[in-house]
């Protein structure tokens, strides 16, 4: 029997079955990261501010462990994902063109290595300047001591939103490539999309100018790099039709 020809139960069987086994590897993942990674982690986490001589606590009673608990949960997530994925992959493959399967890899590459890079950036280009802003800006006032939650949920308000920004060219690409946009259109649609960015960086960044600025200036040369990417795409479809 044939791939196309089997019942639609059994590829929900199927799935079922790869769901169950990936959430058994993100069990497990959850588990190392907890015995093992989760106080290198923090301690990872909590260096800047020791190097400013900045306090970290917790207020509540279940804070701390919770705190743990929320860090081996991404921790987790991050050392099984190639697993995950792989499972995944292996499901979703055999429907697939064999040219869609290179360019499913090719991409995935490409996204992933723009994802860690929009992450590197900001942890070192960005996170820095932002901490040092809100951190001469209050010394004015008050003795400053952080909560760990807090401080936790804004490390990640500053290092998801780059990591998915940076993503920017590979989605230009697949629009581009099927035809719901062209490169003649982002170009003319340059000052609004400028604007869209500046509107979504003030909103996805803390409420500071200078994260909002560092967001803001590699996501429009992003749209320029997926710009030319778009035009790339054009010609390449041009090339093929002529042969055809």
């Amino acid at each position: 029997m044939t791939d196309e020809s089997r019942p639609i139960l059994t590829h929900l069987k199927e799935l079922r079955q790869r769901l169950i086994t990936a959430a058994a590897f993100l069990v497990v993942g959850v588990i190392v990261a907890f015995m093992f990674l989760c106080d290198p982690a923090i301690r990872f986490m909590e260096a800047p501010l020791v190097s400013r001589n900045v306090s970290v606590i917790y207020t509540g009673v279940s804070d701390a462990f919770t705190l743990r608990l929320r860090i081996s949960l991404i921790l987790g997530v991050v050392i099984t994902s190639p697993v995950i994925l792989f499972i995944i992959w292996r499901f979703v493959k055999p429907a697939l063109y064999e040219h869609e399967i290179k360019r499913f890899r090719i991409l995935f590459g490409i996204g992933l290595i723009l994802f860690i890079a929009g992450i590197l950036f900001c942890y070192i280009a960005v996170y820095t300047l932002a901490l040092n802003f809100f951190l001469v800006a209050g010394e004015a006032v008050a003795t400053p001591l952080f909560a760990m939650d807090k401080y936790l949920n804004f490390l990640l308000s500053f290092l998801l939103p780059f990591g998915v920004a940076f993503e920017l060219p590979v989605v230009i690409y697949m629009l581009s490539s099927h035809g719901i946009v062209n490169y003649r259109q982002l170009a003319v649609f340059r000052k609004y999309v400028l604007l869209l960015i500046v509107t979504a960086s003030a909103i996805l960044t803390p409420p500071d100018v200078v994260s909002q600025i560092m967001l803001s200036v590699p996501l429009y040369l992003l749209y320029e790099i997926g710009v030319i990417v778009a035009r790339v795409c054009a010609r390449d479809c041009d090339m093929v039709m002529k042969k055809a």
